[in-house]
């Protein structure tokens, strides 16, 4: 990993101690990466675009940067804590798109962002089984449907006895 990034092996144990920190600086800047990119789309995309963009980039860089995956899934890693200042807030970024989507009337109102994270994860586990690219858009849409906001169906007639 020194050499790709074109430091001594020293100069990068001096910065990062332990592979956990390492790690964490790595997934860190990954999910900082990620904040910019909900940023831009809250910016230049109407509210249903941006939210339904960012489910599908999610679970893109997620298949194909595992630690991005591991950190939505919090195995061994608190992306919260690491995560916690304010241009690197993944929460609050996920949480402003989704929002935004529910007020336009795009997505549920009974979702939340612990919810996207786990259908994040959940598309992330089909990875395992080696889906090709066709296979993840179709996780991406079977989800995306699901999150979609229905207009309210009307109670079934009741039927005398």
């Amino acid at each position: 990993m020194a050499r790709r990034a074109g430091v001594s092996t020293g100069t990068l144990s001096r910065h990062f101690p332990t592979k956990e920190e390492l790690f964490s600086a790595v997934v860190l800047n990954r999910i900082g990466q990620l904040v910019q990119r909900a940023d831009e789309l809250a910016a230049d995309k109407d509210a249903t675009t941006a939210f339904f963009t960012f489910f599908a980039v999610l679970v893109e860089e997620g298949a194909a940067d595992h630690s991005v995956g591991d950190a939505l899934s919090s195995a061994g890693f608190d992306i919260q804590a690491t995560a916690s200042t304010a241009n690197r807030d993944f929460g609050a970024a996920l949480r402003g798109l989704l929002v935004r989507a529910q007020q336009a009337g795009a997505v549920r109102q009974d979702v939340d962002t612990a919810d996207v994270k786990a259908l994040v994860v959940g598309c992330l586990a089909r990875e395992r089984d080696g889906i090709d690219d066709a296979a993840r858009q179709r996780m991406i849409s079977i989800v995306c449907n699901g999150l979609r906001a229905c207009p309210r169906l009307e109670a079934p007639a009741t039927h005398p006895a």
